[in-house]
């Protein structure tokens, strides 16, 4: 990436590379190694490690509704083979992992690399660890491990509980357990296929301990407070990109990055986390969005690639749209098709306020009755 296209930048980007080929992922690291190394590049877009495939034998899918699935007998050998080639080399690896049967395996194959090439410091991670037991957890510590969690239960927590019931689910990640432990824990939010990229229904999640349909998940010995769930979107993730001490703070000596929220994450009621926007994102001292109050602060935006994008049509994440206050009162049955009236509608004004209203899930011009 030239300096010109850097400096567009609005995040920081601390990238992985994931290897695309079965049965050739050996050949893949090995040719980028000569090619790059961790923290090659600058402080907005820098290369990390490897990950989090590694090989594809020891991809074990994070789809509820489906079972667990039973990893190739393959998998030891080549996920040897891999990491005993990064350890040699000091690259840093992530691997995706859902489940302890999964992760008790990698942890074999780690341990075993270790005894010949130790680790010794540098930085490899598990993503997910839903089902991570507590020893496994220690397993981690033990060999300098970390695990980043993200909210994919806050979509999929009730698939989980239909298929191995709601005891299960109250530690779909353990996180307070990973804390309890001295493990290093960052957050995030496994954007943009399986879950969406919005910290902020993150951050509820962890606090309320409900899924975005506000199914309960989690007893309150497996929910974090507030500091606890920010510290790990920031001081805690800096670890992942081996930059703590850099970034995740707002200090002396540390990247310049904050946002200003549209309320008080520590005030509001923790339903309105999820509801959560910048109003001002600064990165490096410079301003790259800005809204409301702020919005002459709002620099011109950066072309949507690719075009086809949803993002170009739709803006960004959603957010329920204001209701004009003379439409509120105006029968949406009848203003938007003038086709059907039933007894049972309610004007826009009820409707809106009614918990559980399928308007709500329509948005502003939504209404509660159907006609097929």
């Amino acid at each position: 990436m030239t300096y010109t296209n850097r400096v567009k930048l609005t995040v920081r980007v601390a990238y992985n590379l994931f290897t695309q080929r079965p049965k050739q992922e050996r050949e893949d690291f090995a040719e980028w190694i000569t090619m790059t190394k961790p923290g090659n590049g600058d402080d907005l877009y820098r290369m990390n490690g490897a990950g989090e495939m590694l090989v594809f034998s020891a991809a074990d899918f994070e789809d509820f509704l489906e079972p667990r699935p039973n990893l190739a007998d393959s998998l030891e050998a080549e996920l040897k083979s891999v990491v005993s080639l990064l350890a040699a080399n000091r690259w840093a690896f992530r691997l995706h992992a859902t489940y302890d049967e999964s992760i008790d395996r990698f942890l074999n194959v780690f341990e075993d690399v270790n005894r010949e090439i130790p680790f010794n410091g540098f930085h490899w991670f598990f993503d997910h660890a839903e089902t991570i037991s507590d020893r496994n957890i220690e397993r981690v510590k033990a060999l300098g491990g970390g695990i980043a969690v993200q909210h994919r239960m806050a979509f999929q927590g009730d698939y989980f509980i239909d298929r191995y019931g709601k005891q299960a689910a109250e530690r779909t990640p353990p996180i307070a357990r990973m804390l309890e432990l001295d493990v290093p824990v960052g957050a995030g939010s496994d954007a943009t296929r399986v879950a969406s990229y919005n910290p902020f229904v993150s951050l509820y999640w962890m606090v309320s301990g409900k899924t975005v349909g506000g199914t309960a998940l989690y007893p309150a010995a497996n929910r974090l407070d507030r500091m606890a769930a920010l510290r790990l979107y920031t001081v805690g993730s800096s670890w992942f990109s081996s930059e703590e001490g850099k970034k995740g703070a707002i200090a002396p000596g540390q990247l310049a990055d904050l946002a200003v929220l549209s309320e008080d994450f520590f005030s509001i009621p923790a339903e309105r986390i999820k509801g959560l926007e910048s109003v001002m994102t600064i990165v490096g001292g410079r301003v790259v969005y800005a809204a409301k109050e702020f919005k002459d602060l709002d620099p011109p935006s950066t072309p949507v690639l690719p075009e086809w994008s949803p993002v170009a049509t739709y803006g960004g994440y959603y957010s329920a749209p204001a209701v004009p206050a003379a439409a509120k009162a105006i029968h949406l049955c009848t203003a938007l098709c003038n086709h059907f009236h039933r007894a049972t509608c309610r004007t826009a004004s009820s409707t809106l306020s009614t918990a559980g209203s399928l308007s709500n899930f329509w948005g502003g011009i939504g209404c509660d009755c159907f006609a097929f």
